[in-house]
C-alpha cells in the first residue's frame, strides 16, 4: 500500500504575529483530494491556543497542494477549530465573507533573507552597514548586489512545483530584501497561496541556515526601506465602474472614519507605525490619502486602471511584511461592501 506524507500547517496563537505550525501525518492509498483529508488534532497549550486541561484543538483542511520537496507528499493549509467544530479566535480566514469568490487578491509579500550569524540581512558586513546605500540592490543582478538568489530561485521552483500563482519576483530596495507576488480569485484561495508560501520559503531557509526576517522595519530607525505586503484588489465593481466617481468614492471609505482607517491598521501588521512614517514610499499611519499612480499614498490607483476607462484594481500600500492575509482580505472586503452599499443607496 502506497504511503504519502501529508504536512498539515497552521497559525498558532502567538502575539501579535502569528507563526506557522506544521506536523505529518502518514495516510496510506491517499487520493490528492481535499475532501479526503481527515480532520487531525494537535496541542493548543503548546502554540498559545489552548489551556492545558483541555488542550485539543482541531485542524480543518480547507487547501492542498504537492509538496515538492517530499517524496508522495503534500502541503495541506488548515483553519484551527475548537473542540466543539467552532472557529477559533485566532482563525483569521473564518472572517472572510466572500463566498462567491467576487473578490480578487494580487499580494506582493516582501522580506528580508537574514544571516542569522550577525543578525543582519545577508549582504551586510558585521558591523556597520553596506559601502552602498540603498537603490541598487533593486532588480539588481551581480555579486556585488544581489545576496541570496539561490533561496529566491530554488523558492520560486518550489512554489510552481507546488501548483502556486507566482506571477512574479525582484530583488527589492534594501541589501538582502526580495519579493514575490501572487494573484487568485477568491480571498480565502489568496490568503491560503500566500501561507502556504511563506512556508516553503522558510523551510527552504532551514537547509541554507538562513531565517526569514518577515519584520516590516528589521533594520529600525534608518535609512534602509521597510517591508510591505502591498494588497492589490478588485471586485465587480471596481472591475466594471467606468467611473472615476466610484473609485474615488470607494477609496474614501476606506478614509471615512477614524474607526474604519484604525480596523484597517488594527489587522496589517504589528509595528507599523515603525514602517508607515512617510518616508520610502510609505504614507503616514496617521493620515490616509488615496491618488492615480501615488507610492506614498495609503491606496494607490494604478495607472492602468485609468488607461482602461476606470475599470481595474487598486492597491492598499499599508499591509505590512508580516501581516495576515486572511485578515487583510477580510477588512478589505468588509470596507469595500460597506462603500458599494453607499454607492447604491
Amino acid at each position: 500500500m502506497a504511503k504519502s506524507k501529508l504536512e498539515y500547517i497552521w497559525l498558532d496563537g502567538y502575539k501579535p504575529t502569528q507563526s506557522l505550525r506544521s506536523k505529518t501525518k502518514i495516510e496510506g492509498d491517499f487520493s490528492g483530494k481535499l475532501e479526503d483529508c481527515p480532520m487531525w488534532s494537535f496541542d493548543g497549550s503548546s502554540t498559545e491556543q489552548a489551556e492545558g486541561g483541555s488542550s485539543d484543538c482541531l485542524l480543518k483542511p480547507v487547501f492542498i497542494c504537492p509538496d515538492p520537496q517530499r517524496k508522495n507528499g503534500y502541503l495541506v493549509m488548515c483553519e484551527v477549530l475548537n473542540a466543539d467544530g467552532t472557529p477559533h479566535v485566532t482563525n483569521g480566514r473564518a472572517t472572510i465573507q466572500d463566498d462567491d469568490n467576487d473578490f480578487w487578491f494580487g499580494f506582493e509579500q516582501e522580506y528580508f533573507l537574514w544571516d542569522m550569524a550577525i543578525d543582519k540581512p545577508l549582504g551586510f558586513p558585521a558591523e556597520g552597514f553596506p559601502k552602498r546605500p540603498q537603490g541598487p540592490y533593486y532588480c539588481s543582478v551581480g555579486a556585488q548586489n544581489a545576496y541570496g538568489r539561490n533561496i529566491v530561485e530554488e523558492h520560486l521552483d518550489a512554489c510552481l512545483e507546488a501548483g502556486l500563482n507566482v506571477e512574479g519576483i525582484n530583488a527589492e530596495v534594501a541589501t538582502g530584501q526580495w519579493e514575490f507576488q501572487i494573484f487568485a480569485k477568491g480571498a480565502k484561495d489568496a490568503g491560503d497561496q500566500i501561507w502556504v508560501a511563506r512556508y516553503l520559503l522558510e523551510r527552504i531557509g532551514e537547509k541554507y541556515n538562513v531565517s526569514i526576517n518577515w519584520h516590516c522595519k528589521p533594520l529600525g530607525d534608518t535609512d534602509w526601506n521597510g517591508s510591505g505586503m502591498h494588497a492589490n484588489f478588485s471586485n465587480t465593481t471596481l472591475r466594471t465602474a467606468g467611473s472615476k466617481e466610484v473609485y474615488d468614492k470607494i477609496c474614501s471609505g476606506f478614509g471615512r472614519t477614524p474607526e474604519i482607517i484604525k480596523a484597517c491598521i488594527d489587522v496589517y501588521g504589528a509595528d507599523n507605525h515603525l514602517r508607515l512614517t512617510g518616508k520610502h514610499e510609505t504614507q503616514s499611519i496617521d493620515q490616509f490619502s488615496f491618488g492615480v499612480s501615488d507610492r506614498g499614498a495609503s491606496i494607490r490607483i494604478p495607472i492602468a486602471t485609468v488607461e482602461r476607462g476606470w475599470k481595474g484594481w487598486l492597491e492598499d500600500r499599508r499591509p505590512n511584511s508580516a501581516a495576515d492575509p486572511y485578515k487583510v482580505a477580510a477588512v478589505i472586503i468588509k470596507t469595500v461592501k460597506a462603500a458599494d452599499v453607499l454607492e447604491t443607496a
